[in-house]
């Protein structure tokens, strides 16, 4: 099933498809059928009810936002742990690309832009090679849970993702112009920060959390307290109050030319948590997104950035106003926390 949002980027998924990709698929003899999406959400009632053994594989055209209905929809079903074996593909048709440019990364290509990372993304999907996909269970200050394959911003990053929608007919342009706006009036957020280092740890550490009790179908949460609980003693707080962003990474690129965490992998079981403390300069913030462009931001030796690889953390704003987005997708404001769950979907790449 190829799911395509016709809204998504520039409004140009479906003559990306009919032009770039439907070729490719006649070519190599891959069988398919065309769903166009019509509403939000659309995508995720439809997995959620569907019968998924009619299908070999859900390809999605689109922008990071329609994979995240499409995960969330699986991980709502009944038979969620057989459902979110369905190997998944990208396609790139949005703004941002964040998985498709993550996906290109992983084959050890070298970096392609537009149309050639579409036909990257097609050729990876005619062959057909299926890898394992870390997901992040994100647990809001309502008790929802959803699930997320990509990254969780609050701060700078999201207000720019949120700030540069009315510029979404430039496409992947809109996230520069929203950079430079917020730089023009930067902000600073203060909250609290915690996380649970990646291991080394011990193994009587890691499992002092018993699991959350939840309504949701999914996976437990056995490294997370409930939110109104203090985090277990073995979690690492930070003493920072005053932050320009939090940023945690779940893949390797938060866009097409923001390669955001260089180490990251698509089933490495690991939070890649960077944020940037109050007292940086907007210079030296515009040098660390546009060094961000190679994946050069961790070597330039920025006193104010720091990076962590996680297992879990918590985050809780205590500035009034603000925005949280998770895979590009803006979420209840408030405290949430979020832990990985290594390798438990499926993903076509090479």
């Amino acid at each position: 099933m190829v799911l395509v949002n016709p809204q998504s980027g520039r409004g140009q998924a479906l003559q990306l498809f009919s032009g770039q990709i439907e070729p490719m698929l006649t070519e190599a003899s891959v069988p398919y059928t065309l769903v166009i999406t019509e509403h939000q959400n659309h995508a995720r009632d439809l997995v959620r009810e569907t019968d998924l053994s009619q299908w070999d594989a859900l390809v999605i055209l689109s922008g990071d936002g329609l994979l995240f209905e499409v995960l969330n929809g699986l991980l709502e079903r009944e038979d969620w742990e057989e459902a979110i074996q369905t190997p998944l593909g990208i396609l790139p048709g949005g703004s941002g690309n964040a998985l498709a440019a993550s996906v290109h990364h992983y084959t050890k290509s070298p970096p392609v832009w537009g149309k050639e990372l579409l036909l990257s993304c097609g050729f990876l999907l005619c062959k057909g090679l299926v890898t394992q996909l870390d997901l992040v269970s994100v647990h809001l200050a309502s008790s929802q849970r959803i699930f997320s394959f990509l990254s969780l911003a609050w701060g700078f990053v999201a207000d720019v993702d949120i700030e540069s929608e009315k510029y979404r007919l430039v496409g992947p342009m809109r996230f520069l112009v929203g950079t430079l706006m917020r730089l023009a009036s930067l902000k600073v957020y203060q909250g609290r920060l915690a996380y649970l280092p990646a291991p080394p740890f011990t193994p009587q550490n890691s499992s002092l959390c018993s699991s959350l009790p939840f309504n949701q179908k999914g996976p437990p949460d056995s490294l997370l307290a409930d939110l109104e609980q203090p985090v277990p003693d073995h979690w690492t707080v930070v003493n920072e109050e005053d932050f320009v962003l939090v940023l945690a990474m779940f893949q390797s690129h938060l866009a097409e030319d923001l390669f955001a965490a260089p180490g990251a992998a698509a089933d490495d079981g690991f939070i890649h948590l960077l944020y940037v403390r109050a007292g940086i300069s907007r210079l030296a913030l515009l040098t660390l997104f546009m060094t961000m462009e190679k994946g050069g931001h961790l070597a330039i030796g920025c006193p104010h950035l720091v990076y962590e690889r996680v297992k879990a953390f918590r985050l809780e704003p205590l500035s009034p106003e603000g925005a949280i987005t998770v895979d590009g997708e803006m979420v209840e404001y408030g405290p949430v926390q979020a832990q990985v769950h290594e390798g438990i979907a499926r993903l076509i790449s090479g």
